[in-house]
């Protein structure tokens, strides 16, 4: 081999690893780096462990929310753009529900929900003074997501069943646009509280010399999205119906052949998809204590986000993906302003995917 062709062959394998490289190295700058505040004192260990409890917690809202939209392509073959309303609606759903109980005896139903003259201070719905508030609330923001995800189907999807993805695309558009805008017309556009933090109480943790709060919304969303996501692993891993939505997303008409009811999983598909969505919304929104008629959609760019970088059509990607971009969020407010946290989450995608353009979880299906 002459030395031209080793020198041709050394700067295509050099450029073929160039992103590897690049990102290696700015990991490793960024490691140095975090070690040297923390021995220096410019950096708290126990601001950095806040840092990264808040990054889990908004990356498993982030995850919970996308399996729902990571299903639907896998085994409806399309990227459902309403997937975010379907949040905001199972989070409108469960908003409802709770203050009607919460405020059962108090309030009349005018007052509560049409009118909102009602403040959360007033009503003081939490975690702690009303709990069974709470996990009604849970439980109907995912049954109505579901029924909503149903009947949508079958108005909307079912009968494109047969058509290109990018039909059932433009479809979804649609009906993001009218389900926003019917949860305009019936709640308003004006921001609405849910919960009263003030009545919710604070689990304080030394870290190091310094200490963290950990709120109870965020406890109750980390333990219900973690039991939710493990509950979906079991029904995939150990039943015929996880069976049957694995062999369908891997061959559609393969699974037909064999004789699996296709239009039952698929319905089953929109059942789990929407349900997580709902009460993803719902435990997002109890968090945050609050939500507006957009906050789904505003969401949904950051659920995209996670989806494509776990491996789109991947179940276990969307729930790595969302703590990835939960923490990369978070864990850069050591170097930037909150302003541009967002941005830092999605850079980390980019460098992801350029040198695994298809995904940490390589677009594996279900498994």
């Amino acid at each position: 081999m002459s030395i031209s062709d080793s020198y041709s062959r050394g700067r295509r394998a050099l450029g073929d690893r160039l992103p590897v490289i690049v990102t290696a190295v700015l990991c490793g700058i960024l490691f140095v780096d975090l070690l040297r505040r923390l021995a220096t004192g410019g950096l708290g260990a126990a601001t950095l462990v806040g840092y990264l409890w808040e990054g889990l917690v908004v990356g498993l809202s982030i995850g919970l929310a996308g399996v729902g939209l990571s299903m639907t392509y896998s085994i409806l073959n399309f990227a459902n753009f309403s997937h975010g309303d379907y949040v905001t609606s199972g989070a409108f759903a469960g908003w409802a529900v709770t203050w009607l109980i919460a405020g059962f005896g108090q309030f009349d139903l005018t007052t509560l929900l049409v009118i909102g003259q009602v403040s959360t201070r007033e009503l003081g719905v939490s975690i702690a003074t009303t709990p069974l508030a709470i996990i009604a609330g849970v439980l109907v923001a995912g049954a109505a997501t579901i029924l909503l995800s149903l009947a949508i189907d079958r108005v909307v999807y079912r009968p494109m069943r047969g058509e290109e993805g990018i039909s059932l695309l433009i479809a979804s558009i649609g009906v993001a646009l009218a389900l926003r805008y019917v949860i305009f017309i019936v709640f308003s556009g004006r921001t609405r509280g849910l919960t009263n933090s003030q009545a919710a109480p604070e689990f304080s943790f030394a870290v190091g010399s310094g200490v963290i709060d950990v709120g109870a919304h965020q406890l109750t969303l980390v333990v219900i999205a973690g039991g939710l996501m493990l509950g979906l692993h079991f029904l995939l891993q150990r039943t015929k119906l996880g069976k049957a939505m694995r062999a369908m997303a891997d061959n559609e008409d393969l699974a037909r052949i064999t004789g699996i009811p296709t239009e039952r999983v698929i319905r089953f598909t929109w059942v789990i998809g929407a349900g997580l969505a709902g009460a993803g919304g719902f435990l997002i929104a109890l968090e945050r204590g609050t939500m507006n008629f957009q906050f789904g959609w505003l969401l949904l760019l950051l659920i995209f986000a996670a989806v494509i970088l776990g491996g789109i059509g991947s179940i276990y990607g969307a729930m790595f993906g969302g703590i990835v971009m939960g923490v990369a969020q978070n864990l850069s407010l050591v170097w930037i302003p909150n302003e541009f946290s967002t941005v830092a989450a999605f850079a980390v995608m980019i460098f992801v995917l350029l040198f695994k353009p298809e995904g940490i979880f390589s677009g594996v299906t279900t498994a």
